[in-house]
């Protein structure tokens, strides 16, 4: 693990050229080391921001940049250590300068998420915050950054303790009735034992429900457009992107390889991909681009199918329905501006049970039709807004571990098992939360966490 009683340095705003850039020292000896980079130092007030001169005492002292300091005291600071921010010019060679003038004074490197480390250290984020500041510092939607700010304001934080002190108090009787038999405290009746383990479950099944909408947010979905050749995909892909990335053409088979963009589809970071027509060509070219279509389908989130109702529904359109039939999907029924080959009534004989979205891809409204079902599929597990969002696969593995400890203890005392049974997987689940919120996490939990992060966090 990381020194923790030294002082450290970094750059805290990304690198580049900027307005402004931030050098962040945190430690014993944070004001210390500011006062020996700063002419004329007259002590850092707290919490006042002063302008400075930086002075290079390599250079004999020549002065480097005018730099706004400010002194944050320990507890108060983010790290809970002595904090010096030197804001100055956002030019990287300035700036590179001054973190090595403070190397030079006595501070060392940071490393990547060492300062929101020593900030967990000292009590002032939990793990859950911890993790939940790299994701709001990595947001690129605003679904994404409400979600992490939700969790760094310590909404999942708050429930799992709720959870974890109802579960403290629980193991805490039962340990006093095995520890004094003879004392007259016995623990509840097991009907009783078993009601209340079942509603501890149940509160972290109910902090589990919101993991599918979660792990969308934070991770992002991928959603495939599907169908044979010339059904308008690709003017779909295009659509949707507001570009023109795919080549659209008469000729059957343009697209023979995957497209790939990124987009924002209500907060949430969409990976969309374009396919190859689903048909059995006899060319060498294309069926590998099929193949690679139904490669796609297999890591899908979702499936965009879709459909040309001006021409007959053939073998390829009803074994594509239903290929993904059992996935997430949406139809799309292309070409209404068309005289039609087929109806709804085809749809249901080829297992079609949900409603098909019809549109023209020509029309303004066809693309933002497909998009908003889109938006629908993917957040039909939408939690409700005022339900902390639980989006990291670490805190649904071990909520999920948690549970069947839980179900596991339930289960023994509604059977009449031992006290010490019942115990021993009440402690499996206590020890399950608290990892979570890192009261006890592993070091090598934490370090895989941190070294995450970027450098100045």
């Amino acid at each position: 693990m990381l020194a923790t009683d030294d002082t450290i340095v970094a750059l805290a705003t990304p690198p580049g050229p900027g307005g402004i850039g931030v050098v962040r020292l945190s430690g014993p000896r944070a004001r210390p080391i500011a006062g020996a980079m700063l002419v004329a130092d007259a002590s850092l007030a707290p919490r006042r921001a002063s302008l400075r001169r930086i002075a290079d005492a390599a250079a004999g002292g020549r002065h480097v940049d005018r730099v706004v300091a400010t002194y944050f005291p320990r507890p108060g600071s983010y790290t809970g250590e002595d904090v010096v921010e030197l804001s100055g010019h956002g030019s990287p060679v300035l700036l590179r300068r001054i973190v090595s003038i403070a190397v030079d004074a006595g501070a060392r490197l940071a490393q990547p998420g060492e300062f929101t480390f020593r900030a967990f250290l000292n009590g002032r984020l939990d793990l859950v915050q911890a993790e939940a500041v790299a994701d709001l510092v990595g947001a690129v939607t605003p679904l994404q950054a409400r979600v992490a700010f939700e969790q760094l304001e310590g909404g999942v934080s708050a429930l799992v303790a709720d959870i974890d002190r109802a579960l403290f108090d629980l193991i805490a009787r039962l340990e006093a009735s095995i520890d004094f038999p003879d004392e007259g405290y016995h623990f509840i009746d097991a009907a009783a034992a078993s009601a209340e383990v079942r509603a501890l479950g149940e509160r972290v099944a109910a902090a589990l429900r919101s993991a599918g909408h979660g792990r969308l947010v934070r991770e992002g979905a991928r959603v495939v457009l599907l169908g044979t050749p010339n059904v308008g995909k690709s003017t779909l892909f295009n659509r949707l992107l507001g570009m023109p990335r795919a080549i659209v053409a008469d000729a059957a088979g343009t697209t023979r390889d995957l497209l790939t963009e990124t987009l924002d589809i209500d907060g949430l970071p969409v990976t969309l991909v374009d396919t190859a027509g689903l048909r059995d060509s006899g060319d060498a070219v294309e069926t590998e681009g099929v193949r690679r279509a139904r490669g796609a389908l297999r890591a899908a989130t979702l499936a965009v199918v879709v459909l040309d109702r001006s021409v007959p529904l053939g073998g390829d359109d009803l074994r594509l329905l239903a290929g993904t039939s059992r996935t997430r999907r949406v139809v799309v029924v292309n070409k209404m501006d068309r005289p039609p080959c087929w109806g709804s009534v085809d749809l249901a004989a080829a297992g079609v049970e949900e409603a098909a979205l019809h549109v023209s891809l020509l029309d303004d409204g066809g693309a933002p039709a497909v998009r908003a079902a889109i938006a629908q599929a993917l957040l039909q597990d939408r939690a409700p807004e005022d339900t902390p969002v639980v989006s990291n696969i670490r805190h649904i593995t071990l909520l999920e571990t948690a549970a069947a400890a839980l179900t596991r203890a339930a289960a023994a005392a509604s059977t009449g098992a031992t006290e010490e049974l019942v115990l021993a997987d009440l402690q499996a689940a206590g020890g399950a939360l608290e990892e979570l919120s890192g009261q006890r996490a592993p070091n090598a939990v934490l370090e895989r966490i941190f070294e995450r992060f970027c450098i100045g966090k």
